[in-house]
């Protein structure tokens, strides 16, 4: 394997300085272009490279962003990458990707790592256990920026960027009262996350605009898991007021629920219980019975719009705004 090559190499065979050779490799105005050509042809010649590492150490920086999220495989947070390393790649940035597997102490870990690896900001959507974001704050000793999106915390004084699942909540229980549904369940997701209370909101704020009682025995929570969606939906199902209408966390949530209603009841979906969820996954049109309507979120324009707000952040641009909510758009399937 060939040593590289140096600019003290390219300087020594055109019998100039080094400094000279630096300052025509980055163009700058005192060198004359006879001379910028001549040490290009030459760098070019013996395959001359720029050592990133101490251009990024003279810099300040090492141009990399850290991004943590609950699960890569999950289709939403796929989609939000995609917008993380559009931006990223727009301004010549590196990405590294954490999984937390909605751990918190897996999570803090991640966040060591990346600053041993001095990331310059980072991106984050919360895991189900992080009840406090002590380990994020202390990024701020280190001058790291931190933006959360989707999963983000209640702080009012952090970087965010979020769906408006409050209105969004009052949308699907609009949708549900128009259908004629009066006993609706709310399938909760975990009381750690910022949006679960958000639907919990809006769900009680569409109901009351509609003068109706709630039926707390109609509300059950799940982890996210399979197992615990079940159990949720079957403490549901026992009520005296059984809904004809359940709103779930989120489309996975939501599925996992239709899968317990059809292996364990009589009850046909669609006809005497119907599903509506948050997520709109792509996968939701290859179901025979879909959840009827879903919440979507955008998650490519809200990884796309986290990474921008922290760019502008890294370029030390004044944000008028700390905190960015979309509107939720409510998508239902139509028959062809």
């Amino acid at each position: 394997m060939s040593k590289q090559a140096t600019i003290k190499e390219i300087a020594k065979k055109l019998g100039v300085s080094i400094s000279t050779v630096s300052r025509a490799l980055h163009d700058h105005p005192s060198i004359g272009l006879r001379t910028k050509m001549r040490v290009q042809e030459v760098a070019k010649e013996l395959n001359y490279e720029p050592n990133q590492a101490a251009i990024q150490f003279k810099m300040g920086k090492t141009f990399t962003l850290g991004v943590i999220l609950p699960e890569l495989t999950e289709n939403f947070f796929s989609q939000a990458i995609s917008g993380i390393e559009d931006v990223a790649f727009e301004n010549n940035y590196n990405v590294l990707f954490g999984q937390s597997h909605d751990d918190v102490e897996k999570e803090k870990q991640i966040v060591a790592t990346f600053i041993k690896n001095r990331i310059d900001g980072l991106l984050v959507s919360l895991s189900k256990s992080t009840r406090n974001i002590e380990h994020f704050q202390k990024l701020a000793n280190f001058n790291i920026p931190v933006v959360f999106f989707d999963r983000v915390p209640k702080e009012e004084d952090c970087y965010t960027v979020s769906c408006d699942l409050f209105k969004s909540s009052v949308k699907i229980v609009d949708f549900l009262w128009e259908q004629g549904h009066r006993h609706i369940a709310l399938l909760k997701g975990p009381q750690t996350l910022t949006a679960t209370n958000e639907r919990m909101r809006g769900f009680m704020e569409g109901l009351s605009r509609k003068r109706a009682k709630t039926d707390p025995s109609l509300f059950s929570s799940s982890d996210l898991t399979k197992e615990s969606s079940w159990g949720a939906m079957k403490d549901i199902l026992s009520q005296k007021n059984r809904p004809t209408a359940v709103i779930a966390f989120n489309d996975y949530v939501a599925l996992d629920a239709m899968q317990y209603v059809k292996r364990h009841t009589d009850l046909v979906i669609n006809k005497d219980i119907c599903f509506v969820s948050y997520s709109n996954l792509p996968m939701r049109t290859y179901l025979d019975t879909p959840p009827l309507v879903s919440i979507e979120q955008f998650p490519y324009e809200q990884g796309r719009k986290a990474t921008e707000m922290l760019m502008a952040i890294l370029n030390g641009e004044e944000l008028e705004n700390r905190q960015i909510v979309l509107d939720g758009e409510l998508i239902a399937l139509t028959e062809e």
